[in-house]
């Protein structure tokens, strides 16, 4: 098994020593300070692992349940703590689908899925989301695509990299399409509890039985660095498959980041923190909103959720020139291309990072960039 490179990343790899002065297209909330945890850490901590059980902190595992809102739904031991969402996402599709497998994945979407399906030698079936349709999946087409082949279904909600979400009759719906063959339905929510309209939708682990919820703390909390994420499914074969996965890749969690992680969501941290990430993202929403519509020819559907949304350029812009010429002088400004999320001709704007995203003049920039590309 090879794993292939994704456009995404290679992109990134290519541009990590641009050295931007703005980015237009950061996808987390604002980033704390070690500073902000020292009062709450341990002198006397043990960098061991944490002795205690290996599918994490038995306490930082109660809270990623209260976070989920599945507190007496799902039980401590349905949950596997993670390096970040990326691990919890391997170890499931990992352990789950074989070659020859169906697994049906959303476009656009996380291209982790797919990446991993084509190492396995899986078959991809793919399910589009229209941007004239504002990016909703189109769940008709979602259950056609379905049979007695497919062995999981792997979506994400909020959707990354849209923004668009599911309604809770939407996910009893998916639940009922995968329940039908019998398929797993993982589902990412990295961006879950950043909802610009209407509540956080239910977990798919609290839903179904064979239902996957995978997460993190680095989006809306901004805590990338700490690699920390989870898995929950209700199925305990699953999770111990996971388990043993993992110990045999990345083997136990870091402590570090299991400790920094249990503060982070303690509930009189998590509220604030939460409450904080919502009135900043929702500001500079607000603002790009507010941008997008005074620029000529650009469009975008305004995410519902999350920070990243994908904007259209005018016609005749290659994203992919676009995006590398904004990075070098004068602009000095870094975002995605859309061919990142096989969208050409669309470019990803985000409304993250706080003042260290420099968002404002990256727009100024971006603004000036667009009028300076050569008409045909």
């Amino acid at each position: 098994m090879k794993v292939k490179i994704h456009t995404l990343f290679q992109y990134l790899l290519e541009t990590t020593d641009a050295a931007p002065e703005a980015i237009v297209g950061f996808s987390l909330s604002a980033s704390p300070r070690l500073g902000d945890y020292l009062d709450d850490l341990d002198p006397d901590l043990s960098l061991d692992w944490n002795n205690r059980d290996f599918r994490g902190l038995p306490e930082l595992r109660d809270h990623v349940l209260a976070q989920a809102g599945l507190t007496g739904t799902c039980a401590r031991e349905d949950v596997l703590i993670t390096a970040g969402a990326a691990e919890a996402n391997y170890l499931a599709i990992m352990q789950l689908v074989q070659p020859g497998d169906e697994i049906v994945i959303e476009t656009p979407g996380w291209p982790q899925a797919e990446v991993l399906a084509k190492a396995i030698g899986a078959k991809i079936v793919r399910v589009a989301r229209r941007e004239e349709d504002d990016w909703r999946l189109p769940l008709d087409q979602l259950a056609d695509a379905v049979t007695d082949r497919t062995r999981m279904i792997f979506l994400t909600n909020p959707n990354n990299p849209t923004g668009q979400r599911f309604a809770e009759a939407e996910l009893h719906d998916l639940v009922r399409i995968a329940d039908r063959v019998g398929a797993w339905l993982l589902v990412d929510e990295v961006y879950a509890g950043l909802e610009w309209d209407g509540a956080r939708a239910p977990s798919i682990a609290g839903m179904y039985k064979r239902g996957i919820t995978t997460g993190s703390v680095s989006k809306a909390l901004g805590l990338q660095g700490l690699r920390t994420g989870w898995l929950i499914c209700p199925d305990p074969d699953m999770v111990m498959d996971a388990v043993i996965l993992r110990e045999n890749s990345s083997e136990i969690m870091n402590i570090m980041g299991e400790v920094i992680a249990e503060i982070a969501l303690r509930p009189d941290r998590l509220a604030p923190a939460m409450q904080e990430a919502r009135r900043a993202g929702r500001a500079n929403l607000a603002r790009m909103n507010d941008w997008v519509d005074a620029q000529p020819g650009l469009s975008w559907v305004s995410p519902r959720a999350g920070l990243i949304g994908l904007g259209r350029l005018p016609g005749g812009i290659d994203s992919d020139g676009f995006a590398r010429r904004l990075l070098d002088a004068p602009y000095r400004t870094f975002l995605l291309p859309g061919s990142a999320y096989d969208q050409p001709g669309h470019i990803r704007l985000g409304v993250g990072g706080g003042a260290a995203a420099n968002l404002d003049e990256g727009l100024n920039r971006l603004s000036r960039a667009l009028a300076d590309w050569p008409a045909d």
